[in-house]
């Protein structure tokens, strides 16, 4: 079982710029496609974008164009740069490897990082 390790969280103003990262133990980490996803507070947790093991991405609507993911294999860790950052983008940020036609988590959640976007 793959351990996940989420940081980067924090309070951020409207417009402002955060970068997550999320940290996995063992070496299958690298063949899975991984994937960010948010729970903000009375919603359901939804996926936020996606990273084949080869780099290929995908976005979900509301952070395409503002939110950039990428990984590093080599250091077991998938990043999650945040940009022109929205008050609506607050939530538990989180990390899993993704099923890729169901798009639901495959392993246990790590403790997520908080995201606060506010004046």
């Amino acid at each position: 079982q793959v351990q996940l390790v989420e940081s980067g969280g924090g309070l951020v103003q409207p417009g402002g710029s955060l970068r997550l990262s999320c940290a996995g133990s063992g070496s299958i980490f690298s063949i899975y496609v991984m994937g960010w996803y948010r729970q903000a507070p009375g919603k359901q947790r939804e996926w936020v974008a996606v990273i084949t093991s080869g780099g290929s991405t995908n976005y979900a609507d509301s952070v395409k164009g503002r939110f950039t993911i990428s990984r590093d294999n080599a250091k077991n860790t998938v990043y999650l740069q945040m940009n022109s950052l929205k008050p609506e983008d607050t939530a538990v940020y989180s990390c899993n490897a993704v099923h890729v036609v169901t798009m639901t988590p495959l392993w246990s959640w790590g403790q997520g990082t908080q995201v606060t976007v506010s004046s």
